[in-house]
């Protein structure tokens, strides 16, 4: 009996080479180490120059050769793939089935090691005992390593550290007084952060600057320079992420959660987005100064809301590049501060770019392609990176998972080095893009655009990506460096770039040289941030549907409500996906009992057909016919929309569908909380036993406090769609892979800008009173476009100031209301087919009193009007201009725009061999 492995060139290619070229000749014939493969003596003697396929570990080969009984008696007798030699008895085994038992045997020891090690860190009680327990399983982990795979040396060595960086997850500063970093320039705060940052990677040897160049870095410390983990997240608070430890209790054991950014996007209020962003970055540096946290965090993600299954449309501010942009400049001043020089944190900007489908049929986002012509890519997908690179001066960018127009993203020099760097630049030495997590792994595992691990890393780096995400080592730099693929100069630049922007977060300054080094638990969750958590949620609820003028109810502590539905009781749902721990959660059950004497609860289906085992109406409608008012809290939740799984129907699932229209059907209110993202309403909206709908998505700690304020009118409603609402039909008309905008004979077209028949229109949403809006200024007649130009002063043409309008509002109902005025451009001008209308401005009058007027100014620059033509030029066209406000509109005014065309931004054009590089 024997293990058969086909046949291999690579693996004796190199011993046949030695033997030849050696000067005797040798002493003896030339004899293969696979000559035990061949059961004739007389052919032990050759060597296989024939592929094996299979390039095998030391574990293997002694499963193969020494254990090849033992697995025949437990394993191999149930082996359909086993060859019986009928004259001799002999049994083969084709190589497959070994190597499914090793490899099995590999994955359990594999998942146990990093488990068990983080299990018993976590027990243990003092420092000592931690170091100890590292120092015990780094070393376990460095033999396992050895035994079962076929790592190099260099590879051992670089995986080893990175276990060791993993398992110290407590992050600290360098210490520049009393270590060795101490006599390193980078510990000078008189020198440039350009110098600092040089002298500490001029220090290190090529061995520490490979370990370094990875998400998880260990660090070097011969210099003193801690192990430091560049994964942080922080999408609405600070969220769990590899660099992020909270703690089982008392401080640091949770971080304030506030609504979701589709939720947040709704309320239209960039000065509560800059607030909300820097109650964020404060608690994310109290995290820090204690060991918690990083520095750099993975946010935000500003990909477009292209199409309604995206399975992470809720962590973006939606559909329309101009909310997104306002949202993201907002944001990022909050979270880095407005001094470039002295950083709060570093923010990262995500994912760059056309990245909006994650697993979607047979199609995963580490294997598409998204094919976008360049109108497309300028007009939609690239203005909010626009406004992080070129406008807001962002710390770092993240590439994306899939290919673009053929070339992956953390491998397209036209995006990276053309666009980013070159025509926006973004090319501070502080600047750095990092891949996510295993993209350029993707490379070759999923995309299938180079041969190797080494080759992928070689690409990435040399494209200009600075470091790699990577959660199972699928990254070989070491082997690009050993084969001549990657050069240090590239290696020094992309460490240069990442320790420049520590450098500037002050990783390496005293602690009593910056303001943000003294913050402690203490300014973590205040009442200040508890306050904002409830707004954040109060200010984005959408109020969708108030037939009979139902809400707001008038609040009895004795009347009877019914709280139905998986939402009513889903705390953890709440807070949305890239959460962290919250200080509590407040759940619609828990206040409905808390402000009524009588609360009946049921739970709910989420996801079920309707010919699923129904065992919930019978409780439902019990619920429900003891109650004076029905509340139906349901939705989409995150086992249904999430990272990694994208929606195949964009309607209500049938069984809550179902389950609802037999609850309003008693005749009681019947309230509807939407919660999650956006699905077909118009079964709802349609039905008249339906008093009421709201959106809440996910509204994040307070989310329940929210939704019952609204409820009730303690607070009025007064957010708006920040996407498309589509009939469940729009699914079947155009595949999620068409990245298409406009429509044509295969696509209705995609959001507010193309499509027209939506169930409910982006920007829409209802109030408790009654308002009336207009413009309060007169545009002039006509603008001479070059004159526009000319009176110009700033660096980039699309900034240029265009006018300041005026929009009043007067609240003529009977409740008082915040209200959002938006602003939208169309007409006829430019390229061909036209936008139906595209948002340019918008402000939230807060607290309207019944019977006042208000009046805002909104200033509109020369880029909010033009458009773009097909190389991807912005242009400002002549022709009629229309300005119209409100959804529906209000009012509109119009001006001409005279004279010639004027380029505000030439495109620069892509090789035209982007995507040969594919094979």
């Amino acid at each position: 009996m024997h293990g058969r492995w086909t046949p291999n060139p690579k693996s004796q290619l190199k011993t046949l080479k030695d033997w030849l070229f050696r000067p005797d000749g040798g002493n003896g014939f030339l004899e293969g180490s696979e000559k035990l493969m061949w059961n004739d003596d007389d052919l032990r003697r050759y060597v296989c120059l024939a592929d094996p396929g299979i390039e095998t570990d030391p574990f293997t080969t002694f499963i193969r050769a020494v254990m090849s009984g033992v697995f025949h008696k437990l394993l191999g007798r149930r082996s359909k793939k086993r060859i019986i030699d009928e004259e001799s008895g002999m049994v083969s085994y084709d190589d497959e089935a070994m190597m499914k038992a090793s490899n099995a045997i590999v994955v359990v020891v594999a998942s146990a090691v990093p488990v068990l090690t983080i299990f018993v860190l976590n027990s243990l009680q003092t420092t000592a005992q931690r170091i100890g327990f590292t120092v015990l399983f780094t070393s376990i982990f460095a033999a396992l390593l050895s035994i079962f795979s076929s790592a190099k040396r260099a590879e051992i060595f670089a995986a080893t550290a990175t276990f060791a960086a993993v398992e110290v997850s407590t992050f600290e500063f360098p210490d520049c007084v009393n270590g060795p970093l101490a006599d390193n320039l980078v510990c000078d705060v008189t020198v440039s952060h350009a110098e600092r940052a040089a002298a500490l990677v001029g220090a290190m040897t090529i061995d520490e600057k490979l370990a370094n160049l990875v998400n998880a870095s260990p660090g070097a410390p011969r210099l003193g320079l801690p192990a430091y983990e560049w994964w942080n997240e922080a999408l609405h608070g600070v969220g769990y992420s590899p660099g992020v430890n909270f703690q089982d209790k008392g401080e640091f054991a949770s971080a304030t959660s506030f609504a979701n950014p589709i939720l947040l996007s709704a309320a239209f209020d960039d000065s509560l987005v800059h607030e909300i962003a820097t109650v964020i970055s404060t608690e994310t540096r109290a995290f820090s100064n204690a060991g918690h946290a990083g520095l750099d965090y993975w946010t935000p993600n500003i990909n477009p809301y292209r199409d309604p299954r995206w399975g992470r449309g809720m962590e973006t501010p939606g559909e329309d590049p101009r909310r997104i942009k306002g949202y993201v400049k907002a944001l990022l001043s909050g979270l880095e501060g407005d001094d470039p020089s002295k950083k709060k944190i570093i923010a990262t900007c995500k994912h760059y770019a056309g990245n909006d489908i994650d697993r979607w049929e047979d199609v995963l986002r580490f294997n598409f392609s998204a094919v976008i012509s360049l109108q497309d890519l300028v007009e939609y997908y690239l203005p909010p990176f626009q406004q992080c690179a070129r406008d807001s001066r962002v710390g770092s960018i993240m590439c994306a998972y899939n290919a673009v127009n053929g070339t992956p993203a953390c491998a397209n020099t036209y995006l990276m080095q053309t666009v980013l760097r070159d025509h926006w630049g973004w090319n501070d030495e502080n600047q750095y893009i990092t891949s996510d997590c295993n993209a350029v792994g993707n490379f070759y595992a999923d995309h299938h655009w180079v041969e190797t691990a080494a080759e992928a890393a070689a690409k990435a780096y040399a494209a200009g990506t600075d470091t790699v995400c990577e959660v199972n080592m699928a990254t070989d730099v070491i082997g690009a460096w050993n084969q001549s693929l990657l050069t240090e100069e590239t290696i020094d630049r992309a460490l240069n770039r990442l320790y420049h922007g520590l450098v500037r977060v002050g990783y390496f300054d005293p602690p009593d040289s910056s303001e943000y080094r003294s913050l402690t638990w203490e300014d973590v969750n205040t009442e200040h941030a508890q306050q904002l958590a409830l707004q954040s949620a109060v200010d984005g609820i959408v109020l969708l549907k108030n037939d009979d003028a139902v809400l707001p109810l008038e609040y009895d502590a004795n009347t009877s409500v019914a709280v139905i539905g998986h939402w009513a009781e889903a705390p953890v749902q709440l807070l949305g996906g890239y959460a962290g721990t919250a200080p509590y959660y407040i759940t619609p059950r828990s206040v409905a009992a808390a402000i009524h004497n009588s609360t009946h609860y049921a739970n709910g289906p989420i996801a079920q057909d309707l010919d699923a085992d129904d065992t919930w109406s019978e409780k439902a409608l019990e619920a429900a016919n003891n109650a004076d008012i029905v509340f139906y809290f349901g939705g989409l939740r995150m086992t249904i929309e999430r990272e990694d799984r994208d929606r195949t129907s964009i309607g209500w699932p049938a069984a809550q569908l179902s389950l609802i229209q037999k609850l309003c059907a008693l005749g009681k209110p019947c309230i509807v909380i939407q919660m999650g993202d956006q699905i077909d309403d118009a079964p709802l909206l349609e039905n008249k036993n339906v008093s009421a709908i709201l959106w809440a998505g996910y509204p994040g700690q307070a989310g329940g406090a929210a939704v019952f304020d609204i409820l009730y009118g303690k607070s009025a409603p007064a957010g708006r769609l920040p996407v498309t609402q589509y009939p469940s039909s729009y699914t079947e008309e155009v595949p999620m892979t068409d990245m298409t905008l406009r429509p044509s004979e295969v696509s209705p077209g995609r959001t507010y800008k193309w499509y027209s028949d939506a169930v409910l229109p982006f920007g829409y949403g209802l109030h408790y009173t009654m308002f009336e809006v207009a413009f309060s200024f007169e545009p002039a007649v006509s603008y001479d476009i070059q004159g526009l130009i000319d009176g110009c002063q700033k660096d980039h043409l699309d900034l240029c100031p265009f006018d300041t309008i005026s929009v009043s509002v007067e609240n003529t109902g009977d409740v008082l209301s915040d209200f959002v005025a938006l602003v939208f451009v169309n007409g006829t001008y430019g390229p061909s087919p036209h936008p139906l209308k595209e948002l340019v401005g918008y402000h939230r009058f807060r607290g309207v009193e019944v019977g006042e007027s208000r009046e805002a100014e909104i200033s509109l620059t020369l880029g909010d009007i033009a458009r773009v033509d097909e190389s991807g030029n912005t242009i400002l066209y002549r022709g009629t201009y229309t300005l119209q406000v409100d959804v529906p509109a209000q009012h509109t005014v119009s001006f001409k725009l005279t004279g010639d065309d004027a380029m505000l931004d030439e495109w620069p054009q892509p090789p035209e061999d982007l995507g040969a590089e594919i094979e």
